[in-house]
Order: structure tokens, then sequence, then C-alpha cells
């Protein structure tokens, strides 16, 4: 990511325009060079610059009147020791910049089983190599000193070139490395800051953040720089919020103060550990605080008499009452919709069905049923899901006298559980105490549905 430059648009003198140029290299590195020969370069451009011992490749990342302004933030001097720009580079320099750039993941990985078998206590982040292919830059990191010696001799003799050892923190290292923070955005090591702060825990303390490691920790392992960023801001805002040491004495007992909103300036407080918490403005908690040093105790957090604080006790939790009427009013609805579908299945207007259940309590459609015909014997033998009662059948001598025996039977059962006739003949099969015959012949109850169905048949 290059800066920014918010300078480009504005017209200024070519006679004045400062002639030192920003070049960024790999990694997010980057230093000034003079263009001597005041040539027009654009952001982006590759060019050729000076370096000790040779000539290296890098993009414009920023000119004019904002590299000015940057080196007197790092503290670089406008002096002799600035080197120059060549030229821009041509195709035949990229492409050797490009072959010497191949060799830098192989002479990594070899260089890391070297130091595995030499056994230094390093870790080696990153290779760069030079684009003229004379020189790389071995780029580590490590807790305590390390004689690297051996190292260096082992590895200009692998690799034929000369060999610079250059150590690097952590954040450093997570600069080169880059990735993607927590916010979604580029890391800022890697992409603008280059003068790295010292950070301590008190800087998320002051921000009432919660201190967990794992929350607090970037990529490199160490606190995050951002905590540092809105710092100032914390404490200008702090002056105006009193320190609270102990608990408030009111009346309506010791209030603990459990969170403070810095930026609106509110504390909340509650009674003996209670979950109702409330919220006091901070120039009311330094008036308590005030009157608890002089031996005073007023009613309550909010009112000092008593009969001030009768009229608003209810408006503590603000914030919390409306969170619970959002969602109160959420569940109420669909409470309403799940009511809606019994209604549509109970209207007048569909039609009867026999397996719904409303229309098994209905004992005002079967009173029509007397006086008429028996139905059809073939119905009669099947198993029907709906029993009927013994009053409503038919007046037929026949049904009456197999019927008869079912007076005897306790009638603890449901007259709407459904079971079937054949069971039912079956069970009057084995009592000992059975109607007189009839002069006609009357078959076995078990084969009734049957027979039915022969007699049928013969009607036919």
């Amino acid at each position: 990511m290059n800066s920014f430059d918010w300078l480009s648009h504005m017209g200024i003198p070519e006679v004045d325009r400062f002639d030192i140029v920003e070049v960024k290299f790999k990694g997010g590195r980057k230093e000034y060079f003079r263009n001597v020969d005041h040539q027009t370069y654009t952001t982006g451009d590759p060019v050729v610059v000076d370096v000790p011992n040779g000539h290296h490749i890098g993009y414009v990342s920023l000119q004019g009147e904002l590299v000015r302004l940057q080196m007197q933030k790092r503290k670089v001097k406008n002096d002799d020791n600035i080197l120059r720009i060549y030229r821009v580079a041509n195709q035949k320099d990229l492409d050797k910049w490009e072959e010497a750039r191949n060799r830098e993941i192989p002479t990594l990985y070899r260089a890391k089983q070297i130091i595995d078998e030499i056994d230094l206590k390093m870790k080696l982040s990153d290779v760069e190599y030079q684009a003229d292919n004379s020189k790389a830059t071995f780029y580590y990191s490590a807790d305590d000193r390390v004689d690297f010696r051996e190292l260096i001799k082992i590895l200009a003799s692998e690799f034929k070139i000369r060999v610079e050892m250059r150590q690097i923190s952590l954040r450093q290292e997570a600069g080169r490395i880059g990735g993607i923070g927590v916010c979604g955005r580029e890391l800022c090591c890697s992409t603008w800051i280059h003068d790295f702060k010292s950070v301590s825990t008190s800087a998320a303390r002051y921000q009432n953040l919660s201190l967990n490691p794992s929350k607090l920790s970037g990529q490199c392992g160490r606190l995050k720089c951002c905590l540092n960023y809105e710092l100032e801001t914390y404490m200008t805002a702090l002056k105006d919020i009193p320190n609270v040491d102990k608990p408030l004495q009111t009346e309506a007992g010791t209030a603990k103060l459990q969170k403070t909103d810095i930026f609106r300036r509110l504390m909340w407080f509650s009674y003996n550990n209670d979950n109702n918490w409330f919220s006091v403005d901070c120039d009311r908690v330094s008036e308590i605080i005030a009157q608890n040093k002089e031996g005073k105790k007023p009613f309550d957090l909010q009112h000092d008499t008593a009969f001030e604080g009768e009229e608003n006790n209810t408006k503590s939790n603000s914030d919390l009452e409306a969170l619970d009427k959002k969602f109160s009013t959420t569940t109420t609805k669909k409470k309403k919709k799940k009511k809606k579908k019994p209604k549509l299945q109970g209207s007048a207007d569909q039609p009867a069905q026999p397996n719904q259940q409303p229309q098994r309590n209905k004992p005002q459609q079967q009173p029509k049923s007397e006086g008429r015909p028996p139905r059809d014997k073939q119905q009669q033998g099947r198993p029907s899901k709906k029993r009927r009662n013994p009053e409503q059948a038919d007046s037929s001598p026949r049904n009456q006298e197999a019927k008869k025996p079912q007076d005897k039977r306790p009638q603890d059962k449901k007259p709407n559980r459904p079971q079937r006739q054949g069971m039912e003949s079956k069970a009057l099969g084995n009592q000992p105490d059975k109607p007189k015959e009839s002069k006609k012949k009357k078959f076995p109850p078990r084969n009734k549905g049957k027979n039915n169905n022969k007699g049928d048949n013969t009607n036919e």
C-alpha cells in the first residue's frame, strides 16, 4: 500500500519542487534518494537507485513536499549521505531482478536447515536479494545475542554471494510478512507504521477494555499498536469523571460502581450487589461523594429527600427497558401467528372428515339416524373408527339381540374410543350367559362380517 499524496491536486511551482523521492522496497522498507537529474516520476514507477556496492530496484511511493515532512518526522537529515536515483528501470533490469527474486525462497529454506544444524537460537524470517544479484540480506529475530560468524561463512560459501545479517523485532517481522488484522484491514505495521512505540496494559484499563491477552495481542504476539491511537482522547475525557474509591452511602443502601461510560459521562451503580443498575450523572456522583465526606447520606442516588425519590423510581434502567420492549414485541407477534392456525382448521366452511377430533364430540348429528333404515351390511362388518352409542343403534331385532350382552359391561371406557366389532363379538362368545336363539338360524359373531357380505351377494 502506497502513501496517499494529499497535495497532488494542488498546483505547486516546479521551481521550488523538493528534489528527494521516497522509494519503497520489499517488506514495506522505505528509503530516500535524491533526484539529481530532475526527472519526472509518477507513483509506482520502478526506478534503479544507488546502494553501497551495487544498485537496487524499488518503486516510487511519495514525492514532493510531503517527502520533506516525512523526513522531518523520521529525523532524516538532508545532506550528502542521501544517494541518487539513476533512471527508470527498463525491461532488462526487471528481468535480472526477477531472476534474483526467484532465489529467495530456496535460499530461505536452505538457510533454516543450516541454522538447525549449527543449533543457533534464532528465527530466520525473510531473505532479500539485491537487484544486481550480488548481495543477500537475511532478516532474523532472537531473544538474546547470537554469534553468527560461523553461519555467515557457511552461507557465503553455499550461495556464492555477500551476506548481511540484520536483526529485527517481532513487530517488524510481522510487518515484513504482512497479513490481515481483526479489523479486516491490512496490518498497520506493514503499511504505514515505522516507528514502533511501547504499549502497556494501562492503555487498555483507561479505555475500559477487558484484559484478555488473546484479544489485546496482535499477530506478532505483542500488544496491539492500535491501543495507543485513542488513548489521548480517553485521558482527556477521564479528567471530568470523579474517582470512586469506595461505595457510596445512601439511605436506600450502599451503592457500588459497576460500569462507567466515559464519553456519555454516566456511571452505573447497584444497591448491595443487586442486578438492577441505576445510571447516575458524573456531577451527581461528585455531589454524593462530597456529602459522604461531610457525614450526610442522601435518600438515594437520584434525590436527596424521600419525596423526590417516589416520583421517578422507574427511570433507572431506560436502556435495558428499551431492549426488553423490543424483544417482548417480537415474542407476542410469534404467539399470535401460532393461534391463527387452529382457527383455520376448525372453520365451518370446511367439509366434515371422519379423522378429525372436533367432529367426534358432536352428538347432535347422530340422532338423525333414528328411524332410518340400516346401512349396508358390508359397512357394519368393517372396523369403524367411531364407536356408536348403543341407544342410537338400528331398530332391527337381529341387531338388538346381538347388542344385549354389551349392557352387562362396565361403562367406564370413553365412548369415542375406536374398537373393532369383531373383537367385541369374540368377547361376547366367551360369556356363559347367552341370549335365547330365535327361530332363524344365527351365525356366530366371529364371522359376522363375512356372512353379511354373503347375504349381500344373495340379495343381489
